[in-house]
Order: C-alpha cells, then structure tokens, then sequence
C-alpha cells in the first residue's frame, strides 16, 4: 500500500501545481495607424447618394463584394471560385492539416497506455546431470497493461496546444487572405479583359471609317483629283488599325485562359462573351485606418502567428522546470487459460519520477533566445504588413482620385481631336490641304480615344485593387473560435488563455 500512496501523493501534488503556466502573456502588438487615410475618395464618389464615410461595409455586399459592379458574367465567375478552385482546395486542405496538429498535442495532456501480451512455451532439458530428472515443459500466458503520464505541472503541453490553435487560427485567415486574392485577380482580368473588348471595339469603328476614307480617296484618285500617294496613305492607316484590333485578341485570349483556371477549368472550357466596358467604377467607402486590422485577412493571420511565437516562449521557458512523470504497470499472468483469470494471476507497479536537467551548455537558454527572437520577427513581420495595408489603401485611392481627373480631362482631349478630325476631312475634300493631314488628325483622334478606354480600364482595376486592400467583405470575427478549431471538452480550459483574434 505506500507504493500506491506515494502514486497518490504524487498525483495530487501534479494535479494542484498543473495551474502554474510559465510563458509571457500575450498582447496583441502596438502598430502605426493613423486617424485618417491621407488621400481622399474621388469628388464623383462624394457627389453619390448614399456615400457614408467611415461605414466600409454600406456598399459591399455580405460574402459578395463583386455584386457592387451590377454584373451578372462577373457574378456567375466569381461564384465557380469557392466550388472549383484547386489554390483554395490547396488553403484548405493546410487548415484541416493544422487542425490535425491541435489533435496531436493535446494528445500530451492524456496518458499514454500501451500493451503488449505475450504467449511462451519452453522445455527445460533432461541432461542436467541429477539422477532422476524429468524433463519439464512450461507455458506462460502474460497480459500487462503500461501507463505513462508526464504531468503538465509548468503547462509546456498547454503552451502547445494555444501554440498550434493559433497557427491554426492562422491558416484559416490564409484560406480567407487565399480567396479575396482569387477574386481579386478574377475581377481584374474580367475587367481587363472587357477594355480590350471596348479596344477592339473602337479599332473596328475606325476601321470601317477608314474603308470609306480609302473609297473616297480611290474616287477621287480615279477623278483626277487626289494623287496615288492619297490611296497609298489611306491604305497604310486602314491596314495598320485593322492589325492593331486583331493584336487586342493575343491579350484577350490570355485574361480568358487565366479565368479559367483561377475557376479551377482548362481554358478549353470557358468561352467569355464579347462586352464592351462603359460604365465608370462604382464608389467604394473605405472606412478608417484602424478598420484594416480587423478586415485584412493577412493582418490577421499575421496576429496569429505572432500569439503563436508568444506560446512558444512559452514552451521554451518550461524546459527550465522539473518534469513529473507518473507510470503505472499491470496484468494478470498465468500458465494456462485455466487460471491466467484468477486472483492470484494479477500483478502490478505504481511509480513516480522526477526529471531535471542541471547541465546543457546552454542547449534551453539557447533555445529561449531562439523562441523570443521568432517572436520579435513575427511582430515585425505583423506591423510591416499593417504598413503595408494602409500603403495599398492610399496607393489606390489616390490612383481612383487621380484617373477620375485624368479622364476629365481625356474626354475634352477627344472631343478636341474629333474636331480637328473634322476639320481636316472638310479642309482635304475642298482641296485646301493634302491628306497626309487627315492621316495626322485621324492617328490623333483614334489614339485619345485609345487612351480614354484604357482609363476607364484602369479605374476599373483600381477599383477592385481598392476592394482588396480594405480586405472586400472580410473581418476577423470570422475566424474559427479556438473550440471550433479543436471541438473536445478539454480545450475549453485550454482556450480560456487563448487570446480572442478579435482586436
């Protein structure tokens, strides 16, 4: 009996230190921000019914950010993402990956029991020298039962465990961070793609324009009027824009294939049809700067991973305490079945152990220093990327402001151009001027009108980059609770010293 009192003893003095946890605590790192973005919306954007500073949400639609742009093609790609995406099923699979970590370490709370039965039969020999000796043949049946447990006193086990519900914390707010950034990407190649359906749209305008323009000169040719180098000219600019509509189609033709496969399709399977983008980007209310730590999904895998760097401190720091493991070893033995169940075929041991390193050379201090400098990388890494966030935020505001006045200013400069193209067609039919007049004022007008789709093109892209950098319709309340990412029991107690990845 003191043999199981000392296992008693030693359990119940495990039990009641099992609530000293070393490790620091954590706190979410300071980071810059300021009060407000620098650069301010576009003036269109203030002029609309309904812009609402500071409410970022008002005007992106809950899951759907893409529904601001009113398109149906776009919405039906978008949707494929989430059911066909092999980038996203990669995000994923990590995140079931990390979860299954949580699984592994908290299996160092619980015992470990092993057995190993065993069934040998030996025959002793009868040449033993003694006069009268039997040779014997013995059978022995053992079933033992082992069990270890190496108490969480100093709570290096628990320190784990919130180490890797963190990390997984993280790799959820990856799948998030994964899938804003596939339809980001999807939404700018659309758009990109749509410009040069416009692009081409207005090549084949002017294409037709200059086939009459070539007519017109061959009749006049023909008359007497105008001379061979008219033809030749006319003909030089009908074929030049022909070429530079179909050369829209090498680009056109890639954006397509890059849609499909960010949809999880070969490009074989997806044919785009033809639209002609018109319609200016629709406003997108950012918020404040303090609203990105919460609605980048970078930001906040980030924050995870630096509470994960501070667990680990935490496991780091633990190596320097004893550890207490307690054994237990039982089960019955016997000769035959016949009484292998019997009460005196029983056998056990209780015991305890006490394990301390005096001497490493530095091997934990070592790697203490190691976990602390991890950490202080993490915090950089997590206020570089806040740096960056709020870079992205002003970069495509002030991109929106800008082009919004650049194609102000664009349309004046075709409306110009249009005139002199008139100008100029009137002045050589009355034989005022020669044509290569016309061909200067007709290269002109097509090259600002060019210009003013690949505004219109740009700010469409700015638009849905500006969508991305405000983190689209995410926010860090979505992030799996540290019981959704370990659903046991036991990771209530655990989770309490979680920190919550909510700022």
């Amino acid at each position: 009996m003191k043999g199981l009192e000392k296992w008693f003893a030693a359990g119940v003095i495990a039990l009641l230190s099992a609530a000293c946890t070393v490790g620091p605590k954590y706190v979410r790192p300071a980071s810059p921000a300021s009060p407000n973005f620098r650069e301010s919306a576009p003036d269109s954007y203030k002029e609309m019914t309904g812009w609402k500073a500071g409410q970022p949400r008002d005007s992106i639609a809950r899951g759907k950010w893409w529904e601001i742009f009113d398109d149906p093609d776009l919405n039906a790609l978008e949707e494929q993402i989430d059911v066909n995406s092999q980038t996203l099923a990669q995000a994923e699979a990590n995140y079931r990956g990390a979860r299954a970590v949580v699984k592994t370490s908290r299996a160092g709370l619980f015992p470990q029991i092993t057995t190993g039965p065993t069934l040998t039969e030996s025959r002793t020999s009868g040449s033993r020298g003694n006069t009268g000796f039997q040779p014997k043949t013995v059978t022995d049946i053992n079933i033992p039962f082992d069990a270890t447990w190496e108490a969480d006193v100093w709570g290096k086990v628990r320190k784990t465990i919130e180490a890797n519900i963190e990390t997984a914390q993280a790799s959820a707010a990856d799948i998030e961070n994964v899938r804003l950034s596939l339809q980001a990407q999807l939404a700018l190649d659309y758009f990109q793609l749509h410009g040069l359906d416009a692009q081409k749209q207005l090549l084949d305008t002017n294409v037709m324009g200059y086939q009459k323009a070539l007519d017109l000169t061959n009749n006049r040719y023909t008359q007497g009027v105008a001379s061979q180098i008219d033809v030749v000219q006319a003909r030089t600019q009908l074929e030049q824009t022909r070429a530079q509509s179909t050369d829209t189609l090498v680009v056109r033709n890639q954006l397509e294939h890059a849609i499909a496969i960010i949809i999880g399709k070969p490009p074989s399977a997806l044919t785009i049809p033809v639209k002609v983008l018109n319609t200016p980007p629709p406003p997108i209310p950012v918020g404040l700067p303090s609203q990105l730590l919460e609605r980048r999904p970078d930001i906040a895998a980030n924050e995870r991973l630096v509470a994960a760097a501070n667990s680990q401190v935490g496991v780091a720091q633990g190596a320097f305490y004893p550890d207490i493991t307690l054994s237990a070893a039982g089960g019955i033995e016997g000769s035959s079945l016949v009484n292998l169940f019997t009460w005196p075929s029983r056998f056990w041991s209780l015991g305890s152990t006490l394990s301390y390193t005096l001497l490493d050379f530095g091997k934990r201090q070592g790697t203490l220093e190691q976990t602390q400098a991890s950490y202080d990388s993490a915090v950089a890494v997590y206020r570089q990327n806040v740096l960056t966030a709020f870079q992205d935020v002003e970069d495509n505001l002030s991109t929106l402001r800008v082009l919004e006045l650049e194609a102000g200013q664009q349309a004046a400069a075709v409306t110009a151009a249009e005139r002199s193209l008139e100008l100029a067609n009137n002045q050589y039919q009355g034989g005022i001027t020669a044509y290569l007049q016309v061909i200067t004022a007709q290269a002109i007008a097509l090259s600002n009108e060019v210009t003013a789709v690949e505004l219109l093109t740009r700010r469409m892209t700015a638009c849905v980059a500006l969508v991305k950098a405000i983190g689209g319709d995410f926010n860090v309340s979505g992030l799996p609770t540290p019981q959704e990412v370990a659903p046991w029991k036991g990771v209530q107690k655990v989770a309490a010293k979680v920190p919550s990845a909510a700022p």
